[in-house]
């Protein structure tokens, strides 16, 4: 594990920091680099609340790592509070912190915070071909789903 790695919530002062990690996420799941589009986007959606950011840095203070939420509602559950849901779209972590703990650590943030928030459940997805997520999220205790297959409509 990456000595003094600190997790915390991300703000709009740190966009600088998230902009490049979420950039290259975006180039892992082979989409061309955009970095005005990146910064265009984390701003909107931290500006308007649209979706929440954990931010990972180093002993040095620099960002290694981001996990991005947005919120969901499930309404086949049926109490009020297990109705919610937290989609975690998007977990990075940049190549040089790899292997140090980091994902682990922003999974470990997001599930305990989930959990004091009384969220009913988190779900992500991951790319069927990303193995070394898989084993990260299988780790901590993340189940894949057998029962629901997911569908999509490109328009």
């Amino acid at each position: 594990m990456m000595s003094a790695i600190q997790i915390h919530w991300a703000n709009l002062s740190e966009l600088d920091a998230i902009v490049p990690l979420f950039d290259a996420y975006r180039q892992f799941y082979e989409k061309p680099s955009d970095v005005q589009l990146s910064r265009d986007l984390l701003n909107t959606r931290m500006a308007t609340s649209q979706s929440r950011i954990i931010l990972a840095t180093d002993e040095s203070g620099n960002a290694c790592g981001f996990a991005q939420l947005y919120p969901l509602f499930s309404s086949l559950s049926m109490s009020v509070l297990e109705s919610k849901v937290w989609l975690l779209n998007d977990l990075y972590v940049a190549q040089a912190a790899r292997g140090q703990g980091v994902g682990a650590a922003l999974l470990s943030f997001v599930q305990d915070w989930a959990a004091q928030e009384g969220a009913g459940y988190l779900m992500l997805e991951t790319a069927k071909t990303n193995a070394t997520a898989q084993r990260l999220y299988e780790a901590q205790g993340w189940v894949r789903d057998e029962a629901f297959f997911v569908y999509l409509f490109a328009l």
